[in-house]
Protein backbone atom coordinates (compact mmCIF):
# COMPACT_ATOMS: atom_id res chain seq x y z
CA UNK A 1 0.00 0.00 0.00
CA UNK A 2 3.26 2.19 0.41
CA UNK A 3 3.29 2.82 -3.48
CA UNK A 4 -0.20 5.53 -4.07
CA UNK A 5 1.19 8.24 -5.05
CA UNK A 6 -0.09 10.95 -2.39
CA UNK A 7 -0.59 13.63 -4.99
CA UNK A 8 -1.48 12.92 -8.50
CA UNK A 9 -1.24 15.11 -11.62
CA UNK A 10 -4.80 15.39 -13.46
CA UNK A 11 -5.81 17.30 -15.87
CA UNK A 12 -9.35 19.11 -14.81
CA UNK A 13 -11.73 20.22 -17.52
CA UNK A 14 -14.95 22.52 -16.27
CA UNK A 15 -17.62 23.73 -18.18
CA UNK A 16 -16.67 26.86 -20.58
CA UNK A 17 -12.85 26.17 -19.89
CA UNK A 18 -10.05 25.09 -20.94
CA UNK A 19 -8.48 21.62 -19.56
CA UNK A 20 -5.72 22.23 -17.29
CA UNK A 21 -3.27 20.53 -15.37
CA UNK A 22 -3.31 20.35 -11.46
CA UNK A 23 -1.85 18.18 -8.89
CA UNK A 24 -4.39 17.00 -6.00
CA UNK A 25 -4.45 14.37 -3.38
CA UNK A 26 -4.81 11.66 -3.72
CA UNK A 27 -7.69 10.51 -1.43
CA UNK A 28 -11.10 10.67 -1.12
CA UNK A 29 -11.54 14.49 -0.02
CA UNK A 30 -8.87 15.64 -2.92
CA UNK A 31 -10.77 13.45 -5.53
CA UNK A 32 -14.86 14.57 -4.24
CA UNK A 33 -13.43 18.21 -3.84
CA UNK A 34 -12.29 18.21 -8.00
CA UNK A 35 -15.93 16.92 -9.08
CA UNK A 36 -17.96 18.53 -6.40
CA UNK A 37 -19.40 15.77 -4.53
CA UNK A 38 -19.56 12.15 -5.25
CA UNK A 39 -17.66 10.75 -8.20
CA UNK A 40 -18.01 7.62 -10.43
CA UNK A 41 -15.39 6.43 -12.37
CA UNK A 42 -15.31 6.01 -16.58
CA UNK A 43 -12.48 3.73 -17.66
CA UNK A 44 -10.85 5.17 -21.39
CA UNK A 45 -8.44 4.12 -23.51
CA UNK A 46 -4.56 3.80 -22.37
CA UNK A 47 -4.83 2.94 -18.82
CA UNK A 48 -6.83 6.55 -18.05
CA UNK A 49 -9.80 7.56 -15.94
CA UNK A 50 -12.50 10.17 -16.80
CA UNK A 51 -13.98 10.89 -12.98
CA UNK A 52 -16.97 13.17 -12.62
CA UNK A 53 -19.93 13.66 -9.86
CA UNK A 54 -21.99 10.95 -10.00
CA UNK A 55 -25.02 12.73 -9.74
CA UNK A 56 -24.09 15.76 -11.79
CA UNK A 57 -27.25 15.62 -13.63
CA UNK A 58 -29.66 15.10 -10.80
CA UNK A 59 -28.32 18.00 -9.37
CA UNK A 60 -28.69 20.13 -12.53
CA UNK A 61 -24.97 21.15 -12.51
CA UNK A 62 -23.77 22.67 -15.86
CA UNK A 63 -23.05 20.25 -19.03
CA UNK A 64 -19.45 20.36 -19.35
CA UNK A 65 -18.22 18.20 -22.97
CA UNK A 66 -19.79 15.13 -24.78
CA UNK A 67 -18.39 11.53 -24.53
CA UNK A 68 -18.90 9.07 -26.66
CA UNK A 69 -23.21 9.27 -26.56
CA UNK A 70 -23.41 11.08 -22.65
CA UNK A 71 -22.81 14.44 -21.85
CA UNK A 72 -20.97 14.81 -18.42
CA UNK A 73 -22.25 17.36 -16.40
CA UNK A 74 -20.42 19.65 -13.92
CA UNK A 75 -16.56 19.21 -13.06
CA UNK A 76 -14.35 16.18 -14.04
CA UNK A 77 -10.68 15.04 -14.76
CA UNK A 78 -8.67 12.76 -16.13
CA UNK A 79 -6.22 10.64 -14.16
CA UNK A 80 -3.97 7.32 -14.99
CA UNK A 81 -5.11 4.28 -13.81
CA UNK A 82 -2.58 2.38 -12.10
CA UNK A 83 -4.28 -1.25 -13.74
CA UNK A 84 -4.92 -2.23 -9.77
CA UNK A 85 -7.13 0.05 -9.36
CA UNK A 86 -5.63 2.72 -7.99
CA UNK A 87 -5.25 6.34 -9.60
CA UNK A 88 -1.65 7.35 -10.65
CA UNK A 89 -0.43 11.22 -12.57
CA UNK A 90 -1.07 11.16 -15.85
CA UNK A 91 2.16 11.08 -18.41
CA UNK A 92 3.16 13.87 -20.53
CA UNK A 93 1.74 12.43 -23.49
CA UNK A 94 -1.99 11.84 -21.70
CA UNK A 95 -2.08 14.99 -20.31
CA UNK A 96 -1.40 16.19 -24.14
CA UNK A 97 -3.59 13.80 -25.99
CA UNK A 98 -7.05 14.74 -23.53
CA UNK A 99 -5.91 18.57 -23.43
CA UNK A 100 -6.36 18.15 -27.43
CA UNK A 101 -9.70 16.22 -26.99
CA UNK A 102 -11.21 18.58 -24.43
CA UNK A 103 -10.05 21.78 -25.64
CA UNK A 104 -13.05 22.74 -28.06
CA UNK A 105 -15.38 24.36 -25.18
CA UNK A 106 -18.97 23.19 -25.96
CA UNK A 107 -22.02 24.60 -26.14
CA UNK A 108 -25.21 23.00 -24.99
CA UNK A 109 -29.09 23.83 -24.74
CA UNK A 110 -29.89 21.81 -22.28
CA UNK A 111 -32.61 19.97 -24.44
CA UNK A 112 -30.81 17.50 -25.76
CA UNK A 113 -31.87 13.71 -24.49
CA UNK A 114 -28.42 12.81 -23.06
CA UNK A 115 -28.30 15.81 -20.82
CA UNK A 116 -31.62 14.39 -19.00
CA UNK A 117 -31.16 12.31 -15.73
CA UNK A 118 -31.81 8.96 -16.19
CA UNK A 119 -32.73 6.51 -13.79
CA UNK A 120 -34.08 3.01 -14.44
CA UNK A 121 -36.35 0.85 -12.58
CA UNK A 122 -36.55 -2.76 -12.68
CA UNK A 123 -39.13 -4.51 -11.06
CA UNK A 124 -39.41 -7.82 -10.44
CA UNK A 125 -42.76 -10.02 -10.47
CA UNK A 126 -42.54 -12.84 -7.67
Amino acid sequence: MDNIEKTIRILKIEPQKLPYEKEINNDLEGIQGEVEGLFECIYLDDNCILVCNEEGKLNGMELNRRIGNDIIAGPFFIAGDSCDGEFISLTEEQVEQYTNEFSKIQEFTGEEPEAQPRMEFISFDF
